[in-house]
């Protein structure tokens, strides 16, 4: 005969059916060595690792740090370089018109007749007044850094030159000035006006000499 007065305590000792109670886990707390998707976590980086990328980090900006600095050295430097360049070359255009007034001197002493014995007295003072004038004016351009080079009987050079003409010389090797009529002025060393000249092409005594009488 069944017993109807069965105990509560034992009717909640049977488990529910269907309902698994093993291998469960209480929400907030995860398993050590698995994520949020069930896999494994990733392992911390080693101290080596760490010091090893460190160091190349450090490395990459010592490198950009001195190409940074070459690069400003550079720049520093091209503009001191300008700076100077301005400095001593900004009276160029000026300077070149000033050599025009010298060469206007040079040009008058040249249409005085040659000196002679017992020439006329005005003659001689008028070639010493222009021989003394040129003097001082060549004297303040040379202390201002402007110098004039007579070509005559130099090689010719394309750079410093310019030729008007070209005539058969026996005197003259083949390709050297033999008659300027100007003189090559610089300022500072830098070409401010080339000299006009007359070149050679060389004769029977630059031949026997085996100078080439190609210009």
């Amino acid at each position: 005969m069944t017993d109807h007065n069965a105990s509560p305590e034992t009717a909640h000792d049977v488990p529910e059916q269907g309902v698994e109670t093993s291998g469960t886990n209480t929400p907030g707390h995860e398993t050590p060595g698995m994520n949020e998707t069930g896999g494994e976590t990733l392992e911390e980086t080693t101290p080596e690792a760490r010091i090893e990328t460190l160091e190349a980090q450090v490395a990459e900006l010592k490198d950009r740090w001195v190409r940074s600095e070459a690069e400003s050295q550079n720049i520093r430097a091209r503009a001191k370089r300008d700076i100077e360049d301005a400095r001593q070359y900004a009276i160029q255009k000026f300077a070149r018109d000033v050599v025009e007034a010298a060469e206007n001197l040079q040009r008058g002493l040249a249409s005085l007749p040659p000196k002679t014995e017992g020439e006329d007295v005005l003659i001689t003072k008028l070639r010493e007044g222009i021989e003394g004038t040129e003097r001082s004016f060549i004297n303040i351009l040379e202390r201002h850094g402007i110098t004039c080079e007579d070509p005559t009987g130099k090689p010719f050079d394309a750079n410093l030159h310019q030729a008007m003409a070209e005539q058969p010389s026996d005197q003259h090797p083949s390709g050297h000035v033999m008659q300027s009529w100007t003189p090559a002025w610089l300022l500072k060393g830098r070409l401010l006006k080339p000299a006009m000249v007359v070149v050679a092409k060389g004769g029977a005594q630059a031949a026997s000499q085996g100078v080439d009488k190609t210009v």
